[in-house]
């Protein structure tokens, strides 16, 4: 079996250096008053700290899972029935169809900018689409990581480059309460992704890449590719179990399969086009269906223009603003078309000779 590595992990916190840490948070001087209350829960959070309760609430997994006496933590416990009630309404014929427009620009009018982004505005041209076609529009604004008190999407930890097994769906690195890794914002963001038939990602171009809100999300779903949905087969986060199970064969479950998809890049001066294929490719690896040429869009708006005025760049761009509604209808005639069983899926039923 592959031997588990180690020597990388940096030394826990002196009591000390914790202390600083965990008064870090309270710099203004209304908590002065509270000192005395806050040393109290600082010791509460230290011993948690200390003792690594990672998932202080826990109850035996229960029926249905290979170790039903083995405890998992009840917040992904939660999390992971959520889930399983939006698929079994995703896969009911009667369930309205849901079209997930996801907003990937940290910029709002509640941030330091100022001012409202152009990639709202492109979404909500595609938004007046959905509408109309009387599909239930569900707007996910990752803007409001920048905006929101406590709200925060925290980084992947990689568990999939130990083994497969290891990455839970959903993922369960998080709330990781002894760390104070807390606040996820995941847990709602995976079941709006499993409720939904469609979905159309728009993003700012940053630095030749997909903005830093958007990875996030994007890197914490990939449990949805290959995860796995019993805890209880790794007893948590045992990287041995976890390479047992792999190594004996694993098939790699593409949790998100079937939705449609649409793309909206769009950028100043360079770095659309691969952000868009980029973006695509990933979305095509999870098992998500593109609803065509027109639903995969990149374009420049104000094309070296000043930053100052680009708002009045996309208000003279009409032809870009009909291209973002095309992909929105795209999108809509994929989802009734793939719900009907209309849409031809020529590699339906192919098994892949290597699946990962």
């Amino acid at each position: 079996m592959a031997s588990v590595r180690k020597g990388q992990a940096p030394a826990p916190l002196s009591r000390a250096e914790f202390h600083e840490r965990f008064q870090a948070a309270f710099q203004d001087p209304a908590f002065r008053q509270e000192a005395e209350a806050l040393s109290h829960i600082e010791i509460i959070a230290w011993q948690a700290y200390d003792e690594g309760r990672k998932a202080p609430r826990k109850r035996p997994a229960g029926a249905g899972y290979a170790d039903p006496n083995y405890e998992l933590s009840i917040e992904w416990m939660e999390t992971r029935e959520r889930l399983l009630r939006a698929q079994s309404a995703w896969e009911d014929s009667a369930t309205p169809s849901r079209v997930l427009l996801i907003n990937g620009s940290p910029r709002n009018d509640g941030t330091c900018p100022g001012e409202i982004s152009k990639t709202h505005r492109l979404l909500q041209l595609a938004r007046e689409q959905v509408d109309a076609a009387g599909m239930q529009a569900d707007v996910l604004d990752l803007s409001l990581l920048s905006s929101s008190y406590e709200l925060r999407i925290h980084p992947c930890k990689a568990c999939v480059s130990t083994a497969m097994p290891l990455c839970h769906w959903p993922c369960s690195c998080y709330p990781n309460h002894a760390l104070g890794q807390t606040g996820d914002w995941m847990a709602e963001i995976y079941e709006r992704w499993v409720a939904a038939h469609g979905v159309i990602v728009f993003t700012p171009t940053h630095w030749y890449q997909a903005s830093s809100a958007l990875k996030l999300m994007i890197d914490r779903l990939v449990c949805a590719d290959g995860g796995n949905p019993d805890p209880t087969t790794t007893h948590g986060k045992h990287p041995d179990e976890a390479k047992a199970l792999e190594e004996k064969g694993w098939d790699y479950p593409k949790h998100l399969a079937g939705r449609i998809y649409g793309v909206v890049v769009h950028g100043d001066v360079a770095g659309v086009e691969s952000v868009r294929r980029s973006l695509c490719d990933w979305l095509d690896w999870m098992g998500l269906v593109d609803a065509g040429d027109e639903a995969r869009l990149d374009r420049y708006i104000g094309y070296y223009r000043p930053y100052a005025s680009s708002h009045e760049e996309l208000d003279r761009d009409t032809g870009v603003q009909e291209e973002v509604r095309n992909v929105a209808r795209a999108v809509v005639r994929g989802v009734t078309l793939l719900r009907e069983g209309r849409l031809p899926q020529p590699a339906e039923g192919l098994s892949a000779p290597r699946p990962k």
